[in-house]
């Protein structure tokens, strides 16, 4: 059993780093590579992340997206449901669940702000809406760190969901 976790784990990994490296939306691909690793389509869930890229709507101001698709795919298993909605313990697997995820991504990242994540690697973060930007993100290699953290929040993400299922 525990092969299986670390190959789909692995798998999830390597799903999220090159969707992000070929398609970009951090949030989405991390999402993508959750899902197709654990085979759960979610059509919805994929296509409302789609926003949330770039610390929310490409502004660096908010959360890691790929953080975000984690929480959303361990919502998604572990989520409280719509005919639970009048309970709020019905929500406290996943709270536990999404905390555990935030605490390892933050020791591994340093952060959880899209900007300060990008700060610590490149020693600023980036409006990619400006074609200048865009082009200094690039060039201080950040599609391959973006990549990376994808990568890693997914497996992280994976993890938690298959060794809690």
């Amino acid at each position: 059993m525990t092969r299986n976790i670390d190959d789909l784990c692995r798998k999830a990994f390597e799903l999220a780093r090159h969707n992000e490296h070929e398609y970009t939306g951090c949030c989405q691909t991390t999402l993508a590579g959750i899902l197709d690793a654990l085979e759960r389509p979610a059509d919805e869930v994929f296509k409302a992340a789609s926003g949330m890229a770039d610390g929310m709507g490409l502004s660096t101001r908010g959360s890691c997206g790929a953080l975000v698709a984690g929480a959303l795919a361990i919502g998604l298993y572990f989520g409280r449901e719509r005919k639970d909605f009048e309970d709020p313990l019905a929500a406290m697997d996943s709270y536990d669940l999404v905390l555990d995820l935030v605490e390892q991504f933050e020791k591994r990242f340093g952060a959880l702000c899209c900007a300060d994540i990008q700060t610590a690697h490149a020693g600023r973060s980036f409006d990619l809406r400006r074609p200048e930007d865009m082009e200094a993100a690039l060039e201080a290699g950040m599609l391959d760190h973006c990549s990376g953290v994808a990568g890693t929040a997914a497996e992280i993400a994976a993890r938690i969901i298959l060794e809690e299922s």
